[in-house]
C-alpha cells in the first residue's frame, strides 16, 4: 500500500526528496519521475556480496534510503550475491580478487540477514539469493550472455582500464562479474537499482541487459561512498577503519564521536534520515556560532545508535559517552587561576595574561582552528568575553586545560 503525505507533498514530491537528499547520481531523473507518475510501488533492488561477515556504516547508507523507500510503500530486495560473490567483485581493486568458499559465502550471509533488519523492516523485505537463477543457467546461458557485451565495453570500466595499461592481468572470469550483477536486474524486473557511486560501469550493465532482454530499463541511484575513521580511505573492515552496525551501542558511539568535525557533516548528510532542509538549518546554526559542532555529531551518534539498538540504548551510550569523556579529559584537582582585571574580559587578553597562550594571536589562532573550549563549548568568535564572578573550565588545544575564576 503507497502512503499518504501527511504535509500535503505529492507523491511524486515525497518520493523525490528522499532519492535527491544524499545521493551522488540518479540515471535518469525524467524516467523515474516517469515511474513515479504511475503511484505503484516500485521493485527497489540492492545486492551485498556477503564477502565479509559484518554489515558497517557505509552498508547503512544505502540501506537507510531502502528503509525510507520501504516506508513509503515500495518493494524491497535485499539481494544476496551468493554467486556472484564466488566470483569476486572486482570493484576497485589492482589485481585479480579471490574468490570465497561456498561455505564461507552461506555463513556470511546468514549474519547479513539477520543485521540487514536492524534498518530494514523484515516483514517488508524481500531477501533473494542470485544463485536462484544463475545456478540454473546452462554453459549454452552464459555464452549467450557473455556475448551481450564486448572486451572493449569491459574495459571501458575504469579499474579494468588501469590494470590493462599496467600490464596487471585482468581473469576471463572478472570480465562476467559486471554481466551477471546485470542479469540480477533482468530475473528481478527491477525497477530501481541502488549502488555506490564505484559500482556505476556495473549498475549500467543492468539497464543494458534489460534492454537487450526486452524490458522496461531500471533507474540507476548512486550514494556517495563513505569515508571510515580514518578521513581517507572508503569504509571497509579490511581497512580496519569502519564501524560495524552490529558493534555495541557504546562502541558506535565512540567510533563516531572520534570522527573530525570536518568528516562529521558528510557523515550527516549519508547517515541521517532527516531532510534537506533539516539539516541545512543544522549547518547555518553552526557556521553563525549559535551551535556547537560537537552537539551535533553528539546528536548524529545518538541517531545512529537509536536505529540500530532503540532510543533508550542510545541514551545510556549517550550519558556514559559523556560520563567518560568527562572523567578522561578534565581532572578532579584542576589549578584554579584566578583573573582580577575586571576592565578587559576579553577571552584572548585572558589567556594572555594567565600565560595559557604566549600571545593575542595565538589565541585568535586557536579560536580559528577550533582549538579553544570554555566548559566543554568550542569557542569560534574572537570577540569571545568572560563573565565577572564566573569560574571556567578552559581547554586551549589538545593539552592544556586549566579553571579560570574571574574576579
Amino acid at each position: 500500500m503507497l502512503m499518504t503525505d501527511r504535509k500535503n507533498k505529492s507523491w511524486v514530491e515525497q518520493n523525490l526528496e528522499i532519492f535527491k537528499t544524499g545521493v551522488a547520481e540518479l540515471i535518469p531523473e525524467e524516467e523515474l519521475i516517469k515511474k513515479l507518475k504511475e503511484e505503484r510501488p516500485l521493485r527497489i533492488k540492492a545486492g551485498f556480496d556477503p564477502t565479509a561477515p559484518d554489515l558497517h556504516l557505509g552498508h547503512a547508507v544505502l540501506l537507510n534510503k531502502l528503509a525510507q523507500l520501504q516506508k513509503l510503500g515500495h518493494e524491497i530486495i535485499f539481494l544476496i550475491g551468493d554467486f556472484t560473490g564466488m566470483i569476486g567483485d572486482p570493484t576497485g581493486k589492482n589485481v585479480t580478487r579471490p574468490p570465497l568458499s561456498r561455505a564461507d559465502i552461506l555463513d556470511n550471509a546468514r549474519t547479513y540477514e539477520r543485521q540487514v533488519f536492524k534498518i530494514l523492516d523484515k516483514e517488508k523485505t524481500r531477501v533473494r539469493f542470485n544463485s536462484e537463477w544463475m545456478g540454473e543457467l546452462s554453459a549454452a546461458d552464459m555464452i549467450k550472455l557473455a556475448s551481450v557485451s564486448t572486451v572493449a565495453r569491459m574495459l571501458e570500466r575504469d579499474d579494468f582500464s588501469k590494470r590493462f595499461k599496467n600490464n596487471i592481468s585482468i581473469s576471463i572470469h572478472e570480465f562476467l562479474y559486471p554481466l551477471v550483477q546485470g542479469y540480477d536486474s533482468v530475473a528481478l524486473n527491477a525497477d530501481i537499482e541502488f549502488g555506490g557511486t564505484d559500482q556505476k560501469f556495473n549498475l549500467l550493465m543492468g539497464r543494458e541487459l534489460q534492454k537487450y532482454y526486452g524490458q522496461a530499463q531500471q533507474i540507476v541511484v548512486m550514494t556517495s561512498l563513505l569515508e571510515g575513521l580514518d578521513g581517507v580511505n572508503k569504509m571497509s573492515k579490511s581497512l580496519g577503519n569502519y564501524i560495524g552496525i552490529d558493534e555495541a551501542p557504546e562502541e558506535i558511539f565512540g567510533k563516531l564521536m572520534s570522527i573530525s568535525d570536518e568528516l562529521m557533516w558528510k557523515y550527516l548528510d549519508l547517515l541521517s534520515v532527516k531532510t534537506y532542509v533539516e539539516l541545512e538549518k543544522i549547518k547555518a546554526r553552526v557556521l553563525q556560532g549559535n551551535e556547537n559542532p560537537r552537539d551535533v555529531k553528539l546528536e548524529l551518534a545518538k541517531e545512529v545508535v537509536a536505529r540500530f539498538y532503540g532510543d533508550e540504548s542510545a541514551q545510556v551510550a549517550y550519558e556514559g559517552f559523556l560520563n567518560r569523556f568527562q572523567k578522561k579529559i578534565i581532572p578532579e584537582d584542576l589549578e584554579i587561576l584566578e583573573y582580577k582585571n575586571g576592565q578587559n574580559l576579553l577571552l584572548a587578553n585572558v589567556l594572555k595574561e594567565l600565560r595559557l597562550v604566549s600571545s593575542t594571536s595565538e589565541a585568535y589562532r586557536m579560536i580559528d582552528q577550533g582549538g579553544l573550549k570554555l566548559d566543554e563549548v568550542k569557542i569560534l568568535d574572537r570577540k569571545a568575553e568572560l563573565t565577572s564572578g564566573r569560574v571556567y573550565i578552559c581547554q586551549v588545544g589538545k593539552r592544556k586545560i586549566a579553571k579560570i575564576k574571574v574576579l
